[in-house]
């Protein structure tokens, strides 16, 4: 048998260079093509997606996954114990693993399901609103796997339906189509979001990511100490999770501003389904122009809460990113109380915890204020981290107090 034939449970052998299974046996999930012996198995040879046994360069397993030739990230690790390979029984064990901790944390079937490599399964996602799964697919191994998935997930969660939103643009890098698909059952438009005692609708098709951002869970239920009788400003609303949040815990006043129009006119609908209309406002802007807008008339908020778009998705952005995050901080200090509380948020992976608390001490400085940190936030429990990989914690949360210097 040669080394590019499968074996007797369909998996082709992928050899690494010397030395380079290294990382893998530290925890890391990630093959890159440079790391792959291609004299042995040459790349070219496999089809996207393709299941593969990983070989250190003395062709012991290091464990089964799936490649993508085309990609630089050329193959993914799913498992290493030989005894349960990449296979249908193992998407189906992983469900199992991921929905037992969300079970245990969680209230209600409102989170993220799966967690791509936070939850052992690479390139797949998986949220949950009730009886219903939004799902996405971003590599060609989930891809080939897409039936498997969704007869695993009809067999653990017994959903009345799932939709696959796989129109994000991260899927071009594995050279995959965008689409979505409803599977499973009929997927209703408007979908239902319970979080701490509050109710939230989302779109299924037109809504960011999946609809719903789980990943603030826990930062949202902060609040509750921060605004009681607070005028709060709700800055990148979407929907109006934070500020609707805000207004139940007690807010006197919450303005929320989007540049989004739908956005809106759902975070209005939101606050009228948690009674709190009276209370809650909205204004399509740019963020930043409705700062110098705010400045400029004189308008002061006890509460500003700022939950960008992630302003830096590549390296390359670095600069330009560390730019917008800066501006937009110290603008949204210069609208705030005399003894204001800023709750800055990040979504992009390589700002660092400490940047982000340097760049508020930077606007700070800048605006003669004071500033004091008195709690940093992360990403909710159904977004586990896996050690390993720094690219699965990703989120950051800052609420910092400004006084007059």
């Amino acid at each position: 048998m040669s080394i590019m034939s499968e074996d007797e449970s369909g998996f082709a052998p992928l050899r690494l260079k010397r030395k380079e299974e290294r990382r893998l046996k530290t925890g890391h999930l990630w093959v890159f093509s440079n790391e792959v012996d291609v004299v042995e198995t040459p790349l070219k040879h496999f089809e996207p997606g393709q299941p593969v046994r990983i070989e250190a360069s003395n062709g012991k397993s290091v464990g089964t996954g799936y490649v993508n030739p085309h990609s630089l990230i050329a193959a993914r690790l799913v498992s290493r114990d030989h005894r349960h390979p990449f296979s249908p029984s193992l998407l189906v064990h992983r469900i199992k693993v991921a929905l037992s901790l969300r079970e245990r944390l969680y209230p209600g079937p409102f989170y993220r399901l799966l967690y791509g490599e936070g939850d052992g399964l690479p390139g797949l996602v998986i949220d949950r609103y009730g009886d219903v799964l939004i799902g996405q697919i971003t590599t060609c191994g989930m891809e080939r796997m897409k039936g498997h998935i969704e007869a695993a997930l009809a067999k653990v969660i017994k959903p009345a339906a799932l939709l696959w939103r796989n129109d994000v643009p991260v899927r071009a890098l594995e050279g995959l189509d965008a689409y979505v698909e409803p599977v499973l059952g009929q997927v209703p438009e408007a979908l239902e979001v319970h979080e701490h005692d509050a109710r939230f609708r989302v779109s299924s098709t037109s809504g960011q990511k999946t609809g719903w951002f789980f990943d603030q869970y826990d930062n949202r239920a902060r609040l509750r100490r921060l605004v009681a009788d607070a005028r709060v400003l709700d800055l990148f609303s979407y929907v109006g999770a934070w500020g609707i949040q805000a207004a139940r815990y007690g807010a006197r006043e919450v303005l929320c501003v989007d540049s989004s129009a739908a956005a809106l006119e759902q975070a209005g609908a939101n606050a009228v389904l948690n009674g709190v209309e009276d209370r809650v406002h909205t204004e399509r802007a740019d963020v930043f122009e409705v700062l110098e807008s705010l400045r400029a008339e004189g308008r002061r908020f006890e509460v500003v809460v700022v939950d960008p778009p992630a302003f830096m998705k590549r390296r390359k952005d670095a600069k330009r990113g560390l730019q917008g995050y800066h501006r937009l901080n110290q603008l949204a200090m210069q609208v705030l109380a005399r003894d204001g509380l800023l709750v800055s948020c990040s979504c992009s992976q390589i700002l660092s915890p400490g940047q982000l608390s340097e760049l508020i001490l930077k606007g700070a400085r800048h605006t003669d204020r004071m500033v004091q940190i008195i709690d940093r936030g992360h990403q909710a429990a159904d977004h586990p981290v896996h050690p390993a990989i720094p690219e699965t914690d990703y989120l950051k949360t800052v609420t910092a107090r400004l006084t007059m210097a």
